[in-house]
This record gives C-alpha cells, sequence and structure tokens, in this order.
C-alpha cells in the first residue's frame, strides 16, 4: 500500500519567480521568516538573544576587516539556481556599483557565507551546506553553538565539500578568498 501512496504523491516545487510573486501578492506576513530551498518553502527557527548577538559581533568583524574588498550581507537572500533561495546569517559577496540593489547574488558572487547553528545544526550542516556545495559556494563557515565549534567547508562539489576542518578554538581565522581580512573568533564560539 505504501508503494502505491509514493507512487500517487508528487511534490509541487515552486520557482524563485513563484516565490517571490506570493511574497508580493501578501501570502506572507511580514514577519515570516521564510527561505525556499529545492522548491520548498522553509519556515526557519526564531532568532534567539544569543544567535543575534553572535551574528551582530560577527557582522562588526567583518565589516572592519574586509573593508571595502567586499560587501558584509547580513541574513539577506542569495539566489541559487532557480528554486532556492536561502538566507544566510552572514555572506561576504563580491564588491558590486549597484549593491546588488539590481539583483540578488547568485553563486559567483559569494565568497564566504557563514551559518550560526544553535537548534539548526543538523539542518545546515546536511540541507544548507550541500545546498551551497552543489552551486559552487567556494567556502563556508559553520559555527556549532551547542558544541563550541567551527567547521569550516572547503572544496564545493555536485554533492558536498571535500575538504571540512573542525576547530574547537579558532583563533584568528581568515576566508580563503580574503586572506588578509582575518576575524578572531576567540570567544564566539
Amino acid at each position: 500500500m505504501s508503494a502505491i501512496t509514493e507512487n500517487a504523491v508528487s511534490r509541487h516545487r515552486l520557482t524563485v519567480e513563484a516565490f517571490h510573486r506570493m511574497g508580493e501578492a501578501g501570502i506572507f506576513l511580514e514577519d515570516d521568516r521564510v527561505e525556499l530551498i529545492d522548491g520548498e518553502i522553509i519556515d526557519m527557527a526564531p532568532i534567539g538573544s544569543k544567535h543575534a548577538a553572535i551574528v551582530a559581533e560577527l557582522n562588526r568583524l567583518f565589516v572592519v576587516a574586509v573593508g571595502t574588498q567586499a560587501r558584509v550581507w547580513i541574513q539577506n537572500p542569495i539566489r541559487l539556481g532557480g528554486e532556492s533561495e536561502p538566507q544566510p546569517d552572514i555572506a561576504l559577496l563580491r564588491p558590486r556599483d549597484d549593491r546588488y540593489a539590481a539583483a540578488l547574488p547568485l553563486p559567483e558572487d559569494v565568497l564566504l557565507i557563514v551559518e550560526v547553528a544553535d537548534t539548526t545544526l543538523a539542518y545546515d550542516r546536511d540541507v544548507k551546506v550541500p545546498l551551497y556545495a552543489r552551486h559552487g559556494v567556494p567556502e563556508v563557515w559553520l559555527l556549532d553553538l551547542e558544541q563550541s565549534r567551527l567547521h569550516i567547508y572547503t572544496a564545493p562539489s555536485e554533492r558536498s565539500y571535500h575538504e571540512c576542518r573542525i576547530l574547537a578554538e579558532p583563533g584568528l581565522i581568515a576566508p580563503s578568498a580574503l586572506p588578509q581580512c582575518a576575524v578572531d573568533m576567540t570567544g564566539i564560539v
């Protein structure tokens, strides 16, 4: 019986354009925290005070470290193909004259993505990190707040990242694309 049910049910995947039209039509409330992942609308976890404080501190550190060498993009969407528009906690983007007002960043615009995970580690690690890899995002940092670790993913492939380093005490660390722009992660993770 379950084989019949599985064959009879199909999912309707949304495109980024349909997702945007839903927003423009007022289907989402102003405070709704949703993102589009592989054609599905995903409710994002509420942001707690620790998570918010860490994102704010990382924002401050990255703005100072990168100056005009990158655009710091906080909890804003990035378009990954036609069916995904995640909202990472932080992204470092290539500078662009329009400051991304004309169009959202694409994978080739991204230098680094940072996800802060308190209650969402499994989702971030098992769903979002592979999504970023499939779209060629060169580097992802995943801050695991429960275990106080920083996971650094590099060398993307079609399924995942070939390299993952896990640091319990990262200290001074720089994105691969901006080696001169180190930030001090001491006490953050």
